[in-house]
């Protein structure tokens, strides 16, 4: 146990957070510091502050951030453009907002001269990982401190029991048992874990979704999309400028009234074991979709492949809290520079679940029409040159098959 006698605690206000604030002061006799990310959750965050001067907080070390339009500016937007997706499926939700809840951990810890930090995460999740690899980049000496790894309240019993001989004010939810899952939610997604979830084969309950109606009851009308881009950016909506989490914020609402962006995922967690976990993500649903469209008409077509061959690892890095190495900023500047000519608008459908993509333009776009027509295209293009494209195509093969006809 390191000694500690400032520490940067990320707080929720939640049962968790507020066991570890009372448990810090207790087992470290420290001086604690909150901080609350406003990261899109639609949660009401004052109700925070209230709770840690009641427990003994100084008011100038409660920090409570809004931190909407950098998470969408800086962290989200960044990694949609390299289309990142882990495993096929997962959108990366709360893996993307670690890096920045660490990044002003660290930032606050500096301000106020504090000389640790302290996170909620269990020790068997990947947030451990992503919250101090974070920490560790950005302030090498810092001293951590992970409660979950020391202490001995292992159950939600064992908890609600320390909160009540500490006199830490519980929420009604709490005491009558609370919500049957564990959740995280940004402005990118909502993901739930736990409880029912534990079993792989159960189904999800449809009332356990938050920010979407099923397929099912979505309305029986499309409703059709115009994304503006710059840059690999949505910059506007229906001719609409807006800001990103504006964007971001107005794609969930289209995208959850239309059933869309609903995940149910078995994943490979980095610390080695499997975790069952669903999502919502609409809006991030409709921008992956969109993304991929305009790039399909502005992008050569080795550096769309190039980049779908790095996405895989570049996901893995952001999933695996690794925002902050230099490989990831290396990666960063090559798909950065990809997007250059990525402008343009995109029109999409959103109907039962689905994002139909059913028209793009752009100034930059490399889609020929007389060049790719079926009609006569007026010696734009030679066919008769295919048949020696193909020949030393073949070379190599023609050569293996006569080879395999020698030996018999």
């Amino acid at each position: 146990m390191s000694n500690a006698k400032k520490v940067v605690l990320a707080y929720s206000g939640g049962l968790d957070t507020s066991v570890i604030l009372k448990w810090l002061q207790d087992t470290y006799h420290c001086e604690v510091v909150t901080f609350t990310a406003d990261l899109g959750q639609g949660e009401e965050l004052e109700p925070a502050r209230k709770k840690a001067l009641q427990m003994g907080i100084k008011a100038e070390n409660i920090f409570i951030d809004d931190l909407r339009e950098e998470f969408v500016r800086d962290f989200v937007f960044p990694m949609f453009r390299a289309n990142a997706i882990y495993e096929g499926e997962y959108l990366l939700g709360t893996s993307i907002a670690r890096p920045l809840i660490a990044k002003r951990q660290i930032e606050i810890a500096r301000q106020t001269g504090a000389d640790a930090v302290s996170h909620g995460a269990t020790g068997k999740g990947n947030d451990q990982v992503r919250f101090e690899l974070g920490y560790y980049a950005l302030a090498p000496s810092i001293k951590v401190i992970a409660p979950w790894r020391e202490w001995d309240l292992l159950s939600r019993e064992k908890l609600m029991a320390y909160a009540e001989r500490h006199g830490i004010p519980i929420d009604m939810k709490h005491k009558q048992g609370g919500s049957p899952y564990s959740m995280d939610a940004n402005l990118l997604h909502i993901s739930f874990e736990g409880r029912h979830l534990e079993d792989p084969s159960a189904e999800a309950e449809d009332s356990m979704w938050r920010w979407t109606v099923s397929p099912e009851q979505a309305p029986d009308a499309a409703e059709y999309l115009e994304l503006d881009y710059r840059q690999g950016d949505i910059v506007g909506l229906n001719g609409t400028q807006m800001s990103p989490a504006q964007v971001l914020a107005h794609l969930n609402e289209l995208g959850g009234k239309h059933g869309i962006g609903r995940l149910d995922l078995v994943e490979n967690r980095y610390v080695g074991m499997k975790s069952r976990g669903c999502y919502e993500t609409p809006g991030g649903t409709i921008m992956l979709r969109a993304h991929r469209a305009m790039e399909s008409l502005c992008l050569d077509r080795e550096v769309a492949h190039l980049k779908d061959d790095l996405m895989p690892r570049y996901a893995s890095l952001i999933y695996n809290g690794y925002w902050w190495s230099p490989e990831r900023r290396a990666l960063q500047v090559l798909i950065d520079h990809t997007q250059v000519s990525v402008n343009g608008k995109v029109r999409v459908k959103l109907y039962k679940g689905n994002v139909i993509v059913v028209g793009r333009e752009s100034a930059d776009s490399l889609f020929d029409p007389t060049i790719a027509t079926f009609e006569d295209d007026a010696g734009a293009y030679d066919q008769k040159d295919a048949a020696g494209f193909i020949k030393l195509n073949a070379l190599r093969l023609r050569i293996a098959a006569n080879l395999a006809r020698r030996k018999g």
